[in-house]
């Protein structure tokens, strides 16, 4: 199935996404709408010329207008966190940022599944909910998606095993009060414990898994790529471009983005990630998954934090 997929936001992040987009099978038409007329206009040229390899894709800077007919929307305008800056710290001008753009986006393409990556995404993601008029359904936040990548790439070097067979979960906010459910982390079928376990049966050397220090891991990396190189995009590009193969696949799939909660594991009004059923009609519905007592605090605590923020900002 060929998709239009419109791209709010040219900075770093909105280009690498146009630009892995363009290596995509599913994506036939691009729309990259940014602020900045000729940092887009470069971007789209510098795409555009690589794309005789593949078959024809259309890929275009355009205007709110551009998008009309959109089946996916990314947005990811919004000021870049700076090293030591917490995603927190962005807020209300990221707020405001939102603001502006969503009655534009939306009148030029109401029937769109959106996905917000700007951050702090679960804050923006709540807020395009209130502001937008448009169902829940159709609101995909980018939530701990990457977090989770984060998490399964550090259990795959520690363990010396796949990706692929790694089945674990980053939930609640994408910041500092994210955490694992280590209860309901296995590789393929066997929890990390026990497969520690078994591959030192198998006479493996490996160490036993530092759970806390894993959590450390998901939460700092992404602080440390930008104190390294000054932004993040790849991993993040990669992990939406994901996700936007799962909302136009066949099938429907399992992911760890952030949507507004309604009495899952007892917590309301506020978006943030928990385990959901996505696919082409967007959000389906949350899949519950049992936790324990003290996974069950950490998500409340989570979204408690989000909740702190929410009552600061002006809406």
């Amino acid at each position: 199935m060929s998709s239009k997929i419109t791209i709010i936001g040219a900075g770093s992040v909105g280009a690498t996404i146009a630009y892995t987009l363009s290596h995509e099978d599913f994506a036939s038409e691009i729309v990259l709408i940014d602020i900045n007329k000729e940092k887009v206009a470069g971007e789209v040229m510098d795409i555009e010329q690589g794309t005789c390899f593949r078959d024809p894709i259309s890929i275009v800077a355009g205007e709110y207008e551009d998008a009309k007919d959109s089946d996916i929307v990314i947005i990811t305008s919004g000021i870049a966190r700076r090293p030591g800056q917490t995603r927190i710290e962005l807020t209300q001008t990221n707020v405001n940022i939102l603001k502006s753009i969503t009655p534009e986006i939306v009148k030029a393409a109401p029937n769109a599944l959106y996905i917000i990556v700007s951050n702090p995404v679960d804050i923006l993601t709540y807020v395009f909910t209130k502001i937008s008029g448009l169902p829940e359904n159709q609101i995909i936040g980018s939530g701990t998606v990457l977090d989770t990548a984060r998490l399964k790439y550090g259990l795959s070097e520690h363990f010396k095993v796949a990706q692929k067979n790694i089945h674990a979960y980053v939930f609640g906010e994408h910041g500092d009060t994210s955490f694992v459910p280590w209860s309901g982390a296995y590789i393929s079928g066997v929890s990390v414990d026990e497969y520690y376990k078994i591959m030192k049966a198998h006479g493996k050397d490996i160490e036993e898994l530092d759970k806390q220090a894993m959590e450390e891991y998901v939460h700092k990396s992404g602080g440390q790529v930008i104190a390294n190189k000054g932004a993040t995009f790849y991993a993040v590009s990669t992990s939406v471009c994901n996700l936007c193969a799962s909302l136009v696949a066949s099938s429907e799939s399992i992911a760890t983005v952030s949507s507004m909660m309604h009495g899952e594991y007892g917590i309301e009004d506020v978006c943030l990630s928990t385990l959901a059923l996505i696919g082409p009609n967007g959000v389906q519905g949350k899949i519950p998954m049992r936790i324990t007592k003290e996974e069950h605090d950490r998500l409340q605590a989570s979204a408690d934090a989000l909740k702190a923020v929410i009552a600061q900002i002006e809406l």
